[in-house]
């Protein structure tokens, strides 16, 4: 279950982007999305017609995913809140876990980074054109399509990047895995416009939280530029998936994402032995 406030303008984009990001849990374990409720937070003094297009947006998106909405709840409240409670079916030995991941494992990310930083200058009036559609079509694109494939080669370990960034989700995988994540920043895939909006100290609140939590277990190069570092711990919304495979299958999992039109997805990082870090940043 997933629901969080407006992060773009427009009601019926919102409703999908709020899906999207519901989904993805269920897509992270391997699982297909078979029904769904809506959770509604609406005030009052809003126009209804509001609440039909952000509903609208995400019965389309959970239609997309093969899922059904079959009810839900709305309370009055005096901020806007929308997502969904996802229910979804995986054999259970076809389950892919946060956990897992194994050294010589090759970690690849199927999204770009700078959502978080990107939603943030839409509500600065600073993102428009083609860098506000770039962000949407991130947000409203399905894990599904990766889950699938990922399910279809093998992984070792998969989850997806929300709220606590990259690094967030990375030290998940990577403390309940006992290993070291080493991640080469030159190829870690970033919205572009997200890059120069760091720059500009457009940055989350959410980041500073997650850069402040994850301080004893992230060790980063000192030749790692500021503005790659916010990005590396911007919380996404509806991100992509991080997953951890062997390094024999990396090409086959790649070129697989590439041709369904994942262009953007890279191998990011590699699984050592645990060191003293559980991350590493180059």
């Amino acid at each position: 279950m997933d629901f969080f406030t407006p992060v773009v303008d427009d009601p019926y984009i919102f409703g999908q982007i709020a899906a999207a990001n519901a989904l993805s849990d269920v897509y992270a374990m391997g699982g297909k999305p078979i029904m769904a409720l809506n959770i509604v937070c609406f005030p009052s003094d809003l126009p209804v017609e509001i609440l039909s297009q952000i509903l609208s947006g995400g019965r389309d998106k959970a239609n997309e995913a093969g899922a059904i909405i079959a009810g839900g709840h709305t309370v009055d409240d005096k901020e806007l809140k929308y997502g969904l409670s996802v229910i979804g079916q995986v054999e259970p030995d076809k389950v892919m876990r946060n956990s897992g991941a194994q050294p010589g494992d090759v970690v690849v990310l199927t999204k770009p980074l700078g959502i978080g930083i990107m939603t943030t200058g839409i509500k600065a009036d600073m993102v428009s054109g083609s860098d506000l559609e770039k962000v949407v079509s991130v947000m409203t694109e399905l894990n599904r399509t990766a889950a699938e494939i990922a399910g279809e080669v093998g992984v070792n370990a998969s989850t997806d990047i929300t709220g606590f960034g990259l690094l967030g989700h990375a030290y998940e995988m990577a403390s309940s895995s006992n290993v070291t994540i080493e991640f080469d920043c030159k190829n870690i895939p970033v919205i572009e416009k997200a890059i120069e909006l760091a720059k500009m100290g457009i940055i989350p609140a959410g980041a500073y939280s997650n850069r402040n939590y994850l301080k004893d277990f992230v060790n980063i190069d000192v030749e790692v530029a500021e503005e790659i570092r916010d990005v590396l711990f911007d919380p996404q919304t509806s991100g992509g998936l991080l997953l951890s495979l062997s390094e024999e299958k990396k090409g086959i999992l790649l070129k697989k994402l590439h041709e369904k039109g994942l262009t953007e997805a890279s191998a990011v990082g590699k699984v050592v032995e645990k060191k003293d870090w559980y991350l590493k940043i180059k």
